[in-house]
């Protein structure tokens, strides 16, 4: 069976002095979808300083995890970040069902869908 694993990247720029309520913000995310979110297989947030950027990258079981991930953890948190930081592009790797591409254009985020096409893994 085909690899079904979606993987999200994202960033966010932190608005002038929220750099570190946005990582903050990011550290809750973070320990959620640890405990609740059996779906999400790996989560890792980079800094940086000098544009006060953070890039996000969520691994996902399938489109499923990615759904329950936006419609919990995701929808609790995005109105918060939206007061301290603005959303960049969030690029969703992976096959990716219509309805969810809907619902993330729904929501406003500048989303671009790609689905595997070709690569490896050691």
């Amino acid at each position: 069976m085909e690899n079904q694993e979606v993987m999200v990247v994202y960033k966010w720029t932190a608005k002038e002095g929220s750099s570190e309520a946005l990582k903050s913000i990011y550290k809750e995310v973070e320990s959620q979808m640890k405990s609740n979110e059996p779906g999400a297989l790996k989560v890792q947030c980079y800094f940086d300083e000098s544009t006060s950027t953070l890039v996000v990258m969520d691994l996902f079981s399938d489109a499923g995890a990615v759904g329950f991930h936006l419609g919990t953890t995701a929808a609790g948190h995005f109105n918060n970040l939206l007061q301290i930081a603005v959303p960049g592009e969030f690029l969703f790797c992976g096959e990716v069902p219509e309805e969810m591409k809907q619902a993330a254009v729904g929501m406003g985020l500048n989303a671009t869908f790609a689905p595997s096409v070709f690569g490896f893994e050691r």
